[in-house]
């Protein structure tokens, strides 16, 4: 379910993205959302309008975890709106102490994903928070990754998913939200 909120602002998210034809390499087209951090005003609404969808739609949550790096951008402004803590979900390596992990399949081999033990807890419902969904593999290691701490996704949001690659489709048992959904990858 959408709310007004998101139709309200997602054409102001959208003037921000910029399209950049072949980046990182030829035939791949790039939505680069590092524009709409020159308005400060507006990341600030679009987090509070993501935290408002929560209390609204997904229901009380225990915490928001956002993905390396840009979900970082995001999750901790939420919430700190939501008044919950804010879980890093890194890539292997670089948390310090006890962590658990999850991997998935890349471009040209495996990855993992970690966040630290003990930072949810059973039962804990868990926002996840990333800029983009493509594939799908990150968000979906992401998701088991709860699972495996315990934890249950109450919901994924991504501020763009390109349809075309499919990564929906790794993630049906998953509640997902996109702000904005691009028909071309």
């Amino acid at each position: 379910m959408t709310l007004p909120r998101f139709d309200q602002i997602r054409p102001k998210v959208e003037k921000h993205i910029r399209e950049v034809k072949d980046f990182p390499k030829k035939g791949i087209n790039f939505r680069d959302i590092m524009p709409l951090f020159g308005d400060p005003a507006l990341v600030n609404e679009l987090c509070v309008v993501i935290a408002d969808h929560i209390r609204h739609t997904t229901g009380q949550i225990d915490s928001v975890a956002g993905l390396e790096a840009r979900g970082f951008l995001f999750g901790p402004q939420v919430a700190i709106q939501l008044g919950v803590p804010f879980i890093p979900i890194r890539k292997q390596g670089k948390l310090p102490g006890s962590t658990i992990n999850a991997s998935y399949i890349k471009e040209y081999g495996e990855d993992r994903v970690e966040i630290q033990e003990g930072v949810i807890k059973n039962g804990d419902r868990v926002f996840l928070i990333d800029d983009l969904l493509a594939t799908g593999g990150t968000l979906r290691a992401a998701a088991d990754l709860v699972k495996k701490a315990g934890g249950q996704v109450a919901e994924a949001f991504v501020l763009i998913e390109l349809s075309p690659l499919n990564g929906r489709s790794k993630l049906e048992d998953v509640n997902l939200t996109a702000l904005i959904s691009y028909d071309t990858a």
